[in-house]
């Protein structure tokens, strides 16, 4: 696997084991030499998850709709951001670009986007490993 898509929470959540967590798997990320393929944001889990790799030396393809570059959510940071039209342009682009999923908590967005690469690999439309990481239960 060369590269992971992460979906997670735009907010770090209630609980500080998220935001350890996404610190620990971005850093165990970059010490494998798997680039991180996620939302683009700067903000929440997905900023933290982002930092770690990029402190560990590694790679992040983030891929964010103009919206939300607008909004001034982008990490400038990361080590190419991809520009798109929409949410639906962004959810397949970063499909495209990964070779696995996984869901760290979030809230209707991750859950959303989760469900929905889940059920293209029902469908066939892919073979790509998926997997939810379980925090605290």
């Amino acid at each position: 696997m060369k590269t992971l898509c992460v979906y997670c929470g735009s907010n770090a959540g209630s609980d500080p084991a998220y935001a350890a967590l996404a610190r620990d798997l971005g850093t165990r990320l970059a010490r494998d030499g798997i680039a991180l393929v996620y939302g683009g944001g700067n903000i929440g889990l997905m900023g933290i998850v982002a930092d770690a790799v990029l402190a560990g030396g590694g790679e992040v393809i983030g891929v964010i709709p103009q919206q939300l570059v607008d909004w001034e959510v982008a990490h400038k940071g990361v080590t190419r951001l991809e520009v798109v039209d929409s949410m639906h342009t962004r959810k397949a682009r970063m499909a495209e670009l990964s070779d696995g999923f996984i869901a760290l908590p979030g809230g209707f967005g991750t859950f959303e986007e989760f469900c929905e690469v889940l059920t293209w690999g029902q469908l066939g439309f892919h073979v790509k490993p998926m997997g939810l990481l379980n925090v605290n239960g």
